[in-house]
């Protein structure tokens, strides 16, 4: 049986007034969800926030956290993830003051002895194995679109113009299209970090790597990665939630 240790930050920032990115760790551990919203004012807050509190709902009606079979984990994420985006949407269209508002949002689902990891937008799941770092999930931005159909290269992605606008988030109908969650079967030694793109606005993934090493307590990890992106020059909100496998 796999036990789980977690650590979790977040904070605004130097550069914003207030904090639109929202995260949930659920205390029986089976999910962990990290959500950052956008829209402007209260918007994006009311995004993520509505993201985190939706999603975990419609989880614990649909999923069988004992286990289940890949394509039922799958389509039980996707649904939950749907219904949190036709509310959002919903909400935004009777509600002026939140007019345009959106969230990303990325998961660490547990079922069984499977995880799966998925997400909509640019937050991102990484995975650390025997110090090798795999991003989980892939980002749905306009920079991520030209890099794979070869407009541009790996160096010129990292500053271009659009890497922040996205193609895909939730509050759209493109954020009903799925998740794209992918299973894995974890193992003792693994650490996860979930996190909004705060984070990789101001480390890249070698710094990642390094500070997801730097410690065995995750609440530590979780802040380190804080504070090398804010060091490292984010100029956005910074979230961090760190689960660790023994």
């Amino acid at each position: 049986m796999i036990s789980l240790r977690t650590g979790h930050v977040s904070i605004t920032g130097n550069f914003r007034d207030n904090n639109e990115d929202s995260y949930v760790v659920d205390e029986s551990q089976r999910y962990f969800i990290v959500a950052d919203g956008m829209g402007g004012q209260n918007a994006g807050e009311k995004a993520s926030a509505l993201a985190i509190e939706l999603i975990p709902k419609q989880l614990e009606a649909l999923l069988n956290f004992g286990g289940c079979a890949k394509d039922d984990a799958v389509s039980a994420i996707d649904r939950s993830v749907e219904h949190a985006n036709s509310e959002i949407m919903a909400l935004s269209e009777v509600d002026p003051s939140v007019r345009n508002m959106g969230t990303t949002v990325v998961f660490l689902v547990r079922s069984g002895e499977n995880f799966y990891a998925g997400g909509v937008g640019d937050s991102r799941v990484y995975q650390l194995r025997k110090n090798r770092l795999t991003q989980l999930t892939k980002d749905h931005s306009l920079t991520q679109a030209l890099l794979e159909a070869g407009t541009i290269n790996e160096e010129e992605a990292k500053t271009h113009r659009y890497r922040n606008v996205l193609y895909r988030y939730l509050g759209t109908k493109d954020g009903a299209a799925g998740t794209e969650a992918v299973e894995l079967r974890p193992q003792s030694g693994d650490r996860f970090v979930l996190c909004s793109d705060g984070v990789t606005d101001g480390i890249g993934d070698d710094v990642i790597r390094e500070l997801l090493t730097s410690s065995d307590d995750p609440q530590q990890i979780a802040q380190a990665l804080v504070d090398g992106a804010l060091e490292g020059g984010s100029r956005d909100n910074i979230t961090s939630v760190v689960v660790i496998v023994d």
